[in-house]
């Protein structure tokens, strides 16, 4: 839980934010998995959600209590419940014509297509319905995926190889988790 008492002032963010900002990415360089060549899922927490916020309240020079709030309840939909991973799928295509014709070969995306697989056990993800559109997929979709205390265990202590696997008609790829992201994973579902 985020709250309206735990957001910097913009004054003093940005006396803190250079420190800040290297803490944060290094928190994410962690939690940053890239599956095949166009996809990087970003493992949410408390610390990366707030710094969204802090961010945003920065950049939109948000000084208004009910203005800030509202990044605040906006972006705190991202943290993970207890026994949920929560994750930014980035959908990443650098080249201006190939945005469209990329993003529309994978429609369908949304639909039984990215999964978390602990050991043999493969977690369906379940995708934010408010940035599906019949037809059109977005280049940032919000995932999360809900597990039962067995897979808890499994992955928190690293019973079991974890990996996140796109099954896709038109993009089919697998990466398995280091160490290093397992566990720094893990600590979201302590």
């Amino acid at each position: 839980m985020i709250s309206l008492s735990d957001i910097l002032n913009i004054a003093e963010y940005e006396k803190q934010r250079p420190e800040y900002r290297r803490r944060v990415i290094e928190v994410k360089r962690q939690r940053r998995i890239s599956v095949g060549p166009v996809m990087t899922f970003v493992f949410e927490n408390r610390e990366t959600v707030l710094f969204q916020i802090q961010e945003m309240v920065r950049t939109e020079r948000l000084v208004h209590d009910k203005n800030i709030q509202h990044e605040i309840d906006t972006y705190s939909q991202l943290l993970p419940s207890p026994n949920e991973l929560s994750a930014t799928l980035l959908i990443d295509i650098t080249e201006a014509e190939k945005i469209r014709p990329t993003l529309d070969s994978l429609i369908g995306l949304t639909k039984k297509s990215v999964y978390l697989v602990i050991g043999e056990k493969e977690i369906e993800a379940t995708f934010d319905e408010e940035q599906s559109e019949e037809g059109r997929i977005s280049a940032v979709q919000y995932i999360r995926w809900k597990l039962d205390e067995e897979d808890v265990e499994r992955f928190r202590f690293g019973q079991a190889e974890v990996g996140i696997l796109i099954r896709h008609p038109n993009y089919h790829h697998f990466t398995r988790l280091t160490d290093e992201q397992r566990e720094a994973i893990a600590k979201d579902l302590s």
